[in-house]
């Protein structure tokens, strides 16, 4: 038997997809959820055996909307290393810099909503950019490193991205 944790559609301060409401709602809440999985991962590494980041289909009189659940075999659960982690993200996060990441989409003035980029891969490239050490190899801000370190081991390929554009730029 599993249980099921909500951690909600996006961090809890942050503006995010609108169902009934923003244009192009599906595309919208289907991004900011996958972006939502990123962060956590970046912010509390993945989940241990037993635990995974799913998503969950909520049904609502105007349509089907997307929150980032944390699914959580029963017997798991008890275990020290699952617990602590339940721990730490039950709360979810409360912005998206908490995790190194600029909003996916932006609700600058209530008009449409505006995606600087569109595909997860390019989001964690981003964010692995925005942490990356410094040349000396220490970390701007001492959380980059756990950021780093989590999202480079989860997103290898955005790993690899990143390090190619820095080296593209650093040439």
């Amino acid at each position: 038997m599993s249980d099921i944790i909500d951690l909600g559609g996006a961090p809890a301060n942050e503006d995010c997809a609108q169902l009934g409401h923003s244009p192009d709602f599906e595309r919208l809440n289907r991004l900011e959820v996958a972006v939502y999985r990123a962060a956590i991962i970046a912010r509390f590494g993945p989940p241990p055996e037993g635990c995974a980041l799913v998503s969950i289909t909520n049904r609502h009189d105007f349509g089907i909307y997307r929150t980032l659940g944390l699914r959580v075999d029963g017997i798991v659960a008890r275990r020290e290393l699952a617990a602590a982690y339940i721990a730490a993200v039950e709360d979810g996060l409360g912005s998206w810099i908490e995790a190194g990441f600029v909003p996916p989409v932006r609700y600058d003035d209530g008009s449409v909503p505006v995606i600087e980029r569109d595909h997860i891969d390019d989001i964690v490239t981003g964010a692995l950019i925005a942490t990356r050490p410094a040349a000396s190899g220490r970390f701007a801000i001492p959380d980059f490193e756990i950021l780093h370190r989590n999202l480079a081991a989860a997103y290898p390929r955005s790993a690899e991205a990143a390090r190619a554009l820095l080296q593209e730029i650093s040439t």
